[in-house]
């Protein structure tokens, strides 16, 4: 049973949050705290209690946008603990899942927070954790030509065949398309596996396109590069050979 921590200057969205992990069989108990220095008070009487003891907090329950310390400085602070809780962030706003992930946190979940996808955010803390076999949720088989991504609280489908490249983003892999961008949390190296049969090559270490995308394959003093619609990709040197002959070969 785990118990949890919500952090959020927002008195509306800290009981919503409390009352779904309240929900949640997994939680044996959940606190909140109003701001970010509250929350650090209290997570350092956790850590004089001991990891068994009675003030103990497993997983915190993290805002970013908050007056003074904000969720992001929390987190840093935190990693300087030995035996830190573990962190899910739950905000408003994509733009930090990145620096999310480079504070070795365990999910990123957007608000307006949905019960499924706080309950999958509480399985990956149990899966870390180690406390007990979370239940697993049913789910459907995935759709080979979508892709979904989460946009403000609502699950789009994106069609695999609109993505021009994706970019590797730490655990996270941002998908590109005519439109605009999606982040999704999937490592490029899952991404690449799964897309190779659909025309989806690896250029970089940091990047996967899609053959039938490129409109140019440029050689410029030794760098080799496509260009993807208007944005230009640099080829690293050990794809370059296989980019070429793939090229050559496209109908």
């Amino acid at each position: 049973m785990l118990r949890a921590l919500a952090v959020d200057d927002e008195r509306p969205s800290l009981e919503e949050l409390l009352y779904l992990l309240n929900a949640d069989p997994r939680i044996g108990s959940a606190e909140g705290a109003g701001d970010a220095t509250e929350a650090l008070r209290r997570i350092n009487r956790a850590l004089e209690s001991g990891p068994h003891g009675p003030e103990a907090i497993d997983v915190v329950f993290l805002d970013i946008q908050m007056p003074g310390l904000d969720g992001l400085d929390l987190a840093r602070l935190l990693t300087g603990f030995a035996r830190p809780p573990l962190v899910v962030f739950v905000t408003a706003h994509e733009d930090f899942a990145v620096q999310a992930f480079d504070l070795k946190a365990v999910d990123y979940v957007l608000k307006p927070v949905r019960t499924e996808r706080l309950a999958e955010a509480v399985r990956r803390v149990v899966e870390q954790h180690g406390t007990a076999a979370a239940p697993r949720i049913p789910v459907h088989e995935p759709d080979p030509d979508h892709i979904p991504v989460e946009l403000g609280g609502v699950t789009r489908f994106v069609p695999v065949e609109d993505i021009t490249h994706v970019e590797a983003q730490g655990d996270y892999a941002r998908l590109h398309t005519d439109r605009g961008s999606h982040l999704v949390r999937i490592p490029l190296s899952t991404l690449e596996e799964r897309w190779r049969a659909r025309g989806f090559v690896r250029i970089h270490r940091r990047h996967l396109v899609a053959l039938r995308h490129i409109g140019e394959l440029r050689l410029d003093a030794g760098t080799v590069s496509v260009l993807v619609g208007t944005e230009e990709l640099q080829v690293s040197r050990r794809h370059a050979r296989e980019l070429r002959d793939l090229l050559m070969r496209r109908p």
